[in-house]
């Protein structure tokens, strides 16, 4: 594994993108100028926990309906979590549908030049 600018071990930093949703996925997308693993994995847990949470906002105030969508989201996002923070440590670019394509594109056309 390789080190990254932050000092983290490549593994790690990817991981820590998912730890706290896409609040560490966004802290990593401005630390990380090099590493093309993490700036993935950090692009990819804002754009997904970013969804869900505006999903879950958005939903949450409905009665019934709007509640059962946004407790599917929270399911959802604590599947994810673990699925994705398991996959980075183990150093797999794991691509979800649709979302991995767009920050496979997103995290390599943000990059410091």
């Amino acid at each position: 594994m390789e080190k990254t600018s932050t000092g983290l071990q490549e593994n790690v930093a990817a991981l820590l993108c998912y730890v706290a949703l896409w609040a560490t996925g966004l802290i990593f997308i401005l630390l990380e100028t090099e590493n093309k693993f993490v700036r993935y994995h950090a692009m990819q847990s804002i754009i997904v926990f970013g969804s869900l949470s505006v999903v879950t906002i958005i939903m949450t105030p409905i009665p019934i309906i709007g509640l059962g969508i946004a407790s599917v989201a929270g399911l959802l996002a604590i599947v994810l979590w673990i699925v994705l923070m398991v996959k980075a440590y183990q150093g797999e670019k794991f691509m979800l549908p649709v979302v991995g394509e767009l920050a496979e594109k997103w995290s390599t056309s943000t990059k410091k030049k």
